[in-house]
């Protein structure tokens, strides 16, 4: 970047919140992806009249701009390409306004997931979102990715949870989306549009978000099946009573079998796959609720379904599932990551598939995730030092992909997209959806300066194909 471009941008932003040496930037170039790159400068931002102004700068100059939070994406998303400016929303942290009576509070986008969560547990309320990282991810990053988590089953995505934006265009216009009421067709939606879009079309500089009052009691049990077939069978008939569960995640044999070579669960030999379902609600109604979910449990080859009684049992049934990360990390600590969404009818068929890939391109898969989404993080054991190996696991993540895309699903349910998808979007996307998506990216951004080349491929005539 031209001494001229900083100097202009160290007036903006102060010199003390501008990083330009390279050793200074490197620590921003990466996210939770294996992607890195030198970043050409990156600012400390620290309220929206400084975007404003830096926005417009970038523009006028013909700079790129990646916004970055904490980093915990997974898909490259927050990976400066071509040297682009990063701005850091660390030291954009505050939570303006809890208002309970209206239930919404307004936060700034750097203000973390876990922090937020305290601020409103003593008030009785709580943020669903719940990212497996919400201790360290932001609220901006949760809303660029439109990441969930568990509860999303019940309670719904950052989409279904925020009221309205504020935000800056890539021409650098100032414009606000939604309102503080829960009904509002004013317009189009354009908070729904920005949410999810990885900082392609604005930077998000306020959010209003929607609150939900936290639930008296809960209670937390844990299914066992002989096979894929049954839990996936299970999960559709609880799926299909009036109790919406808040959590029901699944893992599946080979799962089951990794987390077992690494810790004493107490699980029998026959366990071919396991769901793990909490229900909350009122204190005078979760016994009733509970035992309306776990008789729809009780469904195909169920081996038994185990509800907790005390916080101890809660923590032993939860056992198996936490083990599996820490189990992963031993095995392959450099694995292939990817979340995918198929209808929750379909989880036999893709398991199944799954499992020939697997076998076909001699790549260990092990499946878990939100089952009552079909929400399946399939994760390719693999050692990226081995370049045969790495060749024969990417053969097997297209094929997977294809397969995704053959059950009527979805290649990205919280992950997002960024670079590590972006080649594949267009299989799931038609051409004329593309085209306006495109022309969209052109409305909020006609210098293409943010996150370029991030999210939706190049059209074939961009490429000169």
């Amino acid at each position: 970047m031209s001494p001229d471009f900083l100097e202009r941008l160290c007036k903006i932003a102060g010199a003390d919140n501008v990083l330009s040496e390279a050793g200074q930037t490197w620590a921003y170039g990466y996210d939770n992806s294996r992607r890195q790159a030198q970043p050409g400068a990156v600012v400390h931002v620290q309220n929206a009249a400084q975007i404003e102004e830096i926005v417009r700068l970038c523009h006028e100059s013909g700079v790129s701009i990646t916004a970055r939070g904490k980093g915990t994406g997974t898909t490259g998303a927050t990976v400066p390409l071509d040297h682009a400016l990063v701005l850091s929303f660390e030291r954009m942290n505050r939570i303006i306004e809890i208002d309970t009576a209206n239930r919404l509070a307004r936060v700034e986008p750097g203000v973390t997931n876990g922090e937020l969560q305290a601020a409103l547990k003593p008030l009785g309320f709580f943020w669903p979102p719940d990212p497996t990282s919400a201790a360290v991810c932001t609220i901006g990053g949760n809303l660029a990715y439109n990441s969930a988590g568990p509860r999303a089953v019940k309670y719904g995505t950052p989409r279904e949870n925020s009221l309205g934006l504020k935000a800056v265009s890539g021409s650098g216009e100032v414009f606000a989306t939604g309102c503080n009421t829960t009904k509002g067709v004013v317009g189009y939606d354009l908070t729904r549009l920005l949410i999810g879009s990885e900082g392609t079309l604005a930077i998000i500089t306020e959010a209003t978000l929607k609150l939900t009052p936290l639930p008296e009691a809960k209670c937390t049990m844990q299914a066992t099946y002989r096979d894929i077939e049954s839990a996936a069978q299970a999960v559709a008939a609880i799926m299909a009573q009036p109790v919406i569960p808040c959590a029901l995640e699944f893992m599946d044999g080979t799962a089951i079998k990794m987390v077992r070579e690494h810790a004493d669960l107490g699980l029998d030999e026959s366990v071919g796959a396991l769901l793990m379902i909490e229900v909350d609600g009122t204190e005078k109604s979760i016994a009733e609720a509970a035992e309306a979910v776990a008789t729809a449990a009780k469904c195909g080859n169920c081996l038994s379904v185990d509800i907790a009684q005390t916080d101890e049992e809660v923590q032993k049934l939860w056992k198996t599932r936490k083990a599996l990360s820490p189990a992963l990390r031993t095995i392959a600590p450099k694995k292939i990551n990817e979340d995918v969404v198929v209808p929750v009818s379909s989880i036999p068929q893709l398991i199944a598939g799954l499992e020939k890939l697997s076998a076909k391109h001699d790549i260990m898969i092990v499946n878990f995730g939100h089952a009552g989404n079909g929400n399946i993080h399939v994760n390719l054991l693999v050692n990226p030092d081995d370049e045969e190996e790495m060749k024969r696991a990417h053969k097997c993540l297209d094929a997977v992909f294809d397969l995704v895309l053959s059950l009527d699903g979805t290649l990205s349910g919280e992950h997002g997209v960024g670079l590590e998808k972006r080649d594949f979007i267009d299989r799931e996307i038609d051409p004329v959806a593309l085209r306006l998506m495109h022309d969209i990216k052109k409305q909020f951004d006609p210098a293409n300066i943010l996150n370029p080349g991030k999210t939706i491929p190049p059209l074939e005539s961009d490429t000169g194909s």
